[in-house]
């Protein structure tokens, strides 16, 4: 996928592509110093980072004001989130240096976000509307983490690979929630979770 492929596919105007190309140029400068994203990836950056988080805009709530990110990386999705049109994303990055990129990023982009380096356990934040997490943990540890930062009857967005279904089974005798399931855009064997009305039996 190109940078024209993919301002096609996601009805993004030119200037929101700038902003996007800014970021994709920040992530080759600094990946092979920080090792932000697996270098095999940057090959096909536009379908591996930016369209697989670009697939979550559509799925958020209508009126979604607030997005935490955890465990963001190297802003994965929630940056992208952020310079997509949500009004206002927190990014929780524990590792220093990520977190130095992610501000440069929010900088030079002008991306409504706040970045927080912090662990995931210890970040105060005021509750979202969404939370969301890419390839950070499983579900019965991502709930936990999830439900401490968010509204009540908020959403949590988490896209997931071939383990979705199996990793439901593992939470289901702890926990009780709404559950939608959508198929990848960018990975046929991925499978993004909606999750809401979630509580701990």
């Amino acid at each position: 996928m190109t940078p024209t492929d993919f301002a096609a596919t996601f009805h993004v105007p030119r200037e929101t592509l700038e902003r996007l190309q800014a970021y994709e140029a920040l992530l080759r400068k600094w990946n092979p110093v920080v090792n932000l994203v697996s270098k095999t990836t940057l090959a096909d950056v536009w379908t591996r980072h930016f369209a697989d988080s670009a697939q979550l805009f559509p799925l958020l709530p209508p009126g979604t004001q607030t997005l935490t990110d955890i465990g963001s990386g190297a802003g994965f999705p929630g940056m992208v989130l952020a310079i997509l049109g949500v009004p206002h994303v927190n990014l929780v990055e524990s590792d220093q240096t990520k977190a130095t990129f992610l501000r440069e990023v929010a900088r030079v982009t002008g991306a409504p976000a706040t970045v927080h380096a912090s662990r995931i356990e210890a970040v105060e934040l005021p509750p979202a509307d969404v939370v969301s997490a890419r390839a950070l943990a499983d579900l019965s540890q991502l709930l936990p983490w999830a439900l401490r930062l968010l509204k009540p009857g908020g959403t949590c967005i988490f896209p997931k690979g071939r383990s979705a279904a199996d990793e439901l089974t593992g939470v289901a005798d702890s926990w009780t929630m709404r559950t939608e399931a959508f198929p990848s855009r960018t990975d046929p064997a991925g499978t993004i979770l909606r999750l809401s009305d979630i509580s701990a039996k």
